[in-house]
């Protein structure tokens, strides 16, 4: 029997470019006569016409296949949603916007047939993005880098193809904060790069703001790393030792000299330098309380609403 390659989508709001992502999707795969394909979309809660659309593709090829979530869960969960009820031995991801060409495609599968089982791209270019937000790209990369005690892959996204192990490894990690690139580099197993220039939304808008990148680089931080834990007690040390020292200077001034009820400003600025610090360390502990309460709830990551114009019942199995 031929192999089965699943061509996983992740869709939000996405109706101007659902039917072009189809079409240049399936004229890539209808060259490779080697394999069967499944089309399939996962509809991360979309306010406009892209389930409608996807339900249109069902209807013309069977070979479209989709997950309709309950809400908006985000990219993330809908990602593991995706591989959750994939079929196929391999699971190429893929963005609906065609930033990342399908054209890539027959060659990602030539290395998974010779032993990978990730083949991710990298890109070289980043058409269609701003200065500012290559910059903060790169130096995310760089503090994630030395933060953790993983290899975290630089310039590269999603677009990748995961052997069925690989997604099955995936498919075991069920943490509500997820940030998936790491996943990628944590579960190891063998890794292959493919370079290419990532083009500019072929249609739509991006749906990534600052807030949502900001939010995202705190996750892949936060998820692999303890560095800003270990980064706040550094810094509450050293700010103490200052403070011990101006203190027993200000005591020994005060024995051996005396002193008026002077130095106002210089008390007020130690006061709030210290303050400020504390609550920094306040804030990055928080972030990871905030991770353990939200893990020890032990909600499902995703609800779904419907797979394949069947009702899904809360209480489902998936693959």
């Amino acid at each position: 029997m031929s192999k089965v390659i699943t061509i996983l989508a992740p869709a939000y709001n996405e109706e101007e470019v659902i039917d072009a992502f189809y079409e240049r999707v399936v004229n890539v795969c209808n060259h490779i006569h080697e394999y069967n394909f499944e089309f399939l979309f996962v509809n991360d809660g979309s306010k406009d016409r892209t389930i409608d659309l996807i339900k249109s593709l069902r209807d013309q090829d069977k070979r479209v296949s989709f997950v309709d979530l309950s809400r908006n869960f985000g990219k993330e969960t809908a990602m593991i949603a995706g591989l959750d009820y994939a079929i196929g031995d391999a699971v190429i991801i893929i963005d609906v916007d065609l930033q990342d060409p399908p054209e890539l495609i027959p060659q990602m599968i030539d290395y998974w047939e010779q032993g990978y089982d990730d083949v991710y791209a990298k890109r070289k270019s980043r058409a269609g993005e701003t200065w500012i937000k290559k910059w903060t790209s790169a130096t995310f990369y760089k503090i994630l880098q030395k933060t953790t005690r993983i290899p975290i892959q630089k310039d590269t996204g999603d677009f990748r193809l995961l052997d069925r192990r690989s997604v099955n490894a995936l498919m075991e990690m069920r943490e509500t904060q997820r940030y998936t690139k790491g996943l990628f580099s944590w579960i190891g197993y063998n890794k292959k790069e493919i370079l290419y220039d990532r083009d500019p939304r072929v249609a739509g808008t991006t749906k990534w703001n600052y807030y949502k990148l900001i939010d995202l680089a705190i996750e892949g931080i936060t998820s692999f790393s303890t560095a800003p834990l270990r980064f706040s007690a550094f810094v509450g040390i050293v700010i103490s030792v200052f403070a011990f020292i101006y203190m027993f200077i200000i005591i020994g001034k005060t024995i051996l000299f005396g002193e008026s009820v002077i130095g106002y400003p210089s008390l007020m600025s130690v006061i709030l330098f210290i303050g400020g610090i504390q609550l920094l360390s306040l804030g990055i502990i928080g972030e990871y309380l905030g991770r353990i309460f939200n893990e020890t709830k032990n909600r499902p990551l995703y609800l779904v609403n419907e797979y394949n114009d069947d009702r899904v019942m809360v209480k489902h199995e998936v693959k």
